[in-house]
């Protein structure tokens, strides 16, 4: 069961690999955001393919998937994101997989837990990928989809209803320490200058027009310490995640708990893949008796 976290799951990459290399094989796979990501590609054989994918990343390639569209539903319009996996999946239905799999998506206007079971793979895992207010969202059967980590991060439900007699859950958040504290006095002091936030005269006529998308390229990351607009996307939705994982952990935890020492790489890291990679892998080896005891109980 492999949960949401943007550029941190590629950790989940080194915990399938760490499993499979102790001849431990899972035969349910769910999977929310880049959880139904690489559960999707394991369970259509390709967790391969997107490792070296996902190692061949830079700064410039990342920056280059960013087709920054101006309207719509979505800063990130995610064509060119769309067309690699579409190509890589072409039309294989998850019902075609050899595992059973779910990708775990929300319905944007009745906030329902969409469990994708059923259909193309690769429109499931846009489906359940596509942050709200970075990517648009996805239509299938007449519903319109968004991330599922805004129901389920971590969606050790779903596979104790598919039958999972040992639930295996990755969460991706669980060693971000002194997150979710209370601060219960504070206020501005003199280094606050009123009018420091207010933004810069816009551009008009044609100049601003043609630079408008160049603009928000570059305010997609933070600078001079102030947040950019993906980062404060990002973080406010990573704050609403981890409330949510340890509510709904907490009411059903998992058999095992294998939490990859990842706090260091943000969720736009993208490029540091390898890290990720090796860490989901080195957490998959800490937990490896408790499995181990799990599995000599059940036979």
């Amino acid at each position: 069961m492999l949960g949401s976290g943007a550029a941190r799951g590629f950790a989940h990459i080194g915990v399938i690999h760490a499993l499979l290399a102790h001849g431990i094989v899972p035969d349910i796979v769910v999977g929310t955001s880049i959880g139904a990501l690489v559960g999707g590609c394991y369970a259509n054989d390709q967790l391969e393919e997107l490792e070296a994918w996902a190692r061949s990343l830079t700064l410039r390639r990342i920056i280059g998937y960013l087709d920054v569209r101006i309207g719509g539903s979505g800063l990130i319009g995610g064509g060119k994101l769309t067309r690699r996996l579409e190509e890589a999946m072409g039309t294989r239905a998850i019902e075609e997989l050899p595992v059973r799999f779910a990708a775990i998506a929300t319905e944007v206007r009745t906030g329902h837990e969409i469990w994708l079971t059923r259909g193309i793979l690769s429109l499931a895992m846009r489906a359940s990928y596509a942050l709200p207010g970075l990517f648009p969202p996805v239509r299938l059967g007449g519903r319109w989809l968004v991330d599922g980590a805004l129901v389920n991060p971590v969606p050790v439900t779903a596979a104790r209803a598919f039958g999972a007699r040992m639930v295996i859950a990755v969460n991706l958040d669980a060693d971000r320490f002194a997150r979710g504290a209370t601060i219960a006095s504070h206020g501005s002091d003199e280094n606050d200058g009123l009018g420091m936030s207010l933004p810069g005269k816009p551009h008009n006529g044609l100049r601003g027009l043609f630079g408008a998308e160049r603009a928000i390229k570059r305010q997609l990351f933070s600078q001079n310490g102030r947040p950019g607009f993906s980062t404060v996307m990002v973080e406010a939705f990573n704050i609403m995640q981890d409330r949510l994982t340890r509510m709904r952990l907490a009411g059903d935890p998992p058999d095992v708990h294998i939490t990859p020492q990842i706090g260091h790489i943000g969720w736009l890291d993208f490029h540091r893949a390898a890290e990720a990679i090796a860490a989901g892998a080195a957490a998959t080896e800490r937990a490896l008796e408790p499995i181990a005891d799990i599995i000599a109980g059940l036979s």
